[in-house]
């Protein structure tokens, strides 16, 4: 389970609580960063529970902090800034299993405009640039010490693709790309090979390929020893 998979399900779990659900959704609808005192009035929650409850929101990455005078005074005798809160940026959303649909809306567009640059056929683009992404998921992953499949299997288990090792193959239980690959199989597939690909070559593992072998219930490609 990747750490991004992790860190969502603890960020939509902190809303399971009403009162924590109730003063994201205050704050996360006003046009304005809120204060402490506005948060509690509106969610009808003592001062204290609403300030308990916005920290851990922020805490989450779900909410963020900025400090501003609401007088709208400066100098001596202006007072403190008020501790303000409003919507992060972050996006959080949960799949199980897991899936990445913008990891292929991201390979899809950057292939669209290679597509048009170049006039190379969308379906060649399509692979180069999920091999490209392949080998940049290698480069930013942690040093995993064992066998080139087992390098591989470790990258591979942050993108959701749940491989598991059969003898000198590691099979991936899910596809990470699932509903899309089920409508369109060959550019799924073929960018799933490219992305597969491009970990291999990032990792630098000369002893194993990337296969495209269909088998139901597994994701269509494989990685096998040579």
């Amino acid at each position: 389970m990747s750490q991004d998979f992790e860190a969502a399900v603890s960020g939509v779990g902190a809303l399971a609580e009403p009162a924590r659900r109730a003063l994201y959704l205050y704050a996360a609808g006003q046009p304005e960063p809120v204060s402490r005192e506005q948060a509690a009035a509106a969610c009808e929650l003592p001062l204290h529970s609403a300030k308990f409850h916005l920290d851990r929101l922020v805490e989450e990455g779900l909410l963020e902090v900025e400090y501003r005078r609401l007088s709208g005074r400066s100098g001596p005798g202006a007072g403190r800034p008020s501790k303000l809160y409003r919507r992060s940026a972050r996006e959080v959303s949960v799949s199980l299993p897991e899936r990445h649909y913008d990891l292929v809306g991201d390979v899809l567009a950057s292939a669209i405009d290679e597509s048009v640059r170049t006039g190379a056929p969308v379906q060649d683009a399509v692979l180069a640039v999920a091999q490209d992404r392949g080998r940049e998921l290698a480069a930013a992953s942690a040093p995993v010490p064992g066998s080139d499949l087992e390098r591989t299997a470790a990258v591979l288990a942050e993108q959701g693709y749940e491989p598991h090792r059969d003898g000198d193959t590691v099979c991936l239980s899910n596809c990470p790309f699932d509903r899309l690959a089920r409508d369109h199989v060959a550019l799924v597939c073929g960018m799933n090979l490219g992305l597969v690909g491009g970990v291999v070559d990032g990792l630098g593992c000369d002893s194993v390929d990337a296969v495209l072998e269909p088998e139901p219930g597994l994701c269509c490609v494989k990685v096998r020893s040579r």
